[in-house]
């Protein structure tokens, strides 16, 4: 059954309703299915309502042009980027130097996107061996509150402030040391992209970082190391767990 409402044509096929914005001078769908062409609006509506199945009916006022743009995404032209406020990215500025982390490596990629997994807005954060600060920074920028970057390649704090300085949003405090020698007070999120062996070494000094409720995001490993560093990471389980390419990232929670 065809139905319509101003320049609306409802389709009904046997329950499964269309809806379908229709021009005039332009085409419509007949009973059989198939497009006919319709030259004009007065042609369209004195056309035999016995032949057509035309049957007018009230179809709700909604906001067709609101719901058909929900699904918008961003777009990049060039070096802009047109989003609508859903879908908004959010960039994170890294000068390539010699701390780790630029994002593209997946041991980064899986520790942000592990990040935003969790809830991150009014959170604290510890990054440990920060690097270019690219975590520190990404976690900040999510809305994250007393982010704390430690390393004990000097040369690596330096980049992270160059990078920190890219992006101005960012608030996160950048520290020189090392972290067996370092007190800090216990965070909400944990992050660890190390190496398998940096991990396991300092599995007791990391797990003892994270909250009562924190977690510990750790990378810098791969598949086959995996099953060591859970292990040595005692008191916590894995809660969500992503690889690529072999390299391997856990987020674990403390046991209830």
């Amino acid at each position: 059954m065809c139905s319509h409402r101003g320049n609306k044509i409802v389709w009904d096929n046997g329950g499964s309703c269309r809806m379908f914005t229709c021009k005039f001078h332009g085409w419509s769908y007949g009973l059989d299915g198939k497009l006919t062409f319709v030259p004009d609006e007065e042609r369209f509506f004195a056309l035999p309502k016995e032949t057509l199945g035309l049957t007018p009916v009230d179809v709700p006022d909604e906001d067709w042009a609101a719901r058909s743009q929900a699904s918008l995404k961003a777009v990049r032209v060039g070096n802009l980027i047109v989003a609508p406020p859903w879908d908004a990215p959010i960039v994170v500025a890294i000068r390539p130097s010699m701390g780790f982390g630029t994002g593209h490596h997946a041991t980064t990629r899986l520790c942000l996107a592990a990040l935003q997994a969790l809830e991150v807005k009014e959170r604290t954060v510890i990054d440990v061996g920060t690097g270019s600060g690219v975590l520190a920074i990404a976690a900040s920028l999510l809305g994250a509150v007393n982010v704390r970057g430690i390393d004990d390649d000097e040369d690596a704090i330096h980049a992270a402030w160059d990078n920190l300085a890219l992006n101005p949003a960012a608030i996160v405090t950048l520290l020189v040391g090392d972290l067996r020698h370092t007190e800090f007070e216990p965070a909400d999120i944990v992050f660890g992209n190390l190496t398998g062996g940096l991990l396991m070494a300092s599995a007791g000094v990391i797990g003892a970082l994270a909250g009562t409720h924190g977690k510990l995001i750790l990378s810098g490993f791969q598949a086959d190391e995996e099953k060591a560093v859970v292990a040595a990471f005692t008191g916590f389980a894995v809660e969500r767990r992503d690889e690529e390419d072999a390299w391997v990232c856990v987020t674990l929670k403390r046991d209830s």
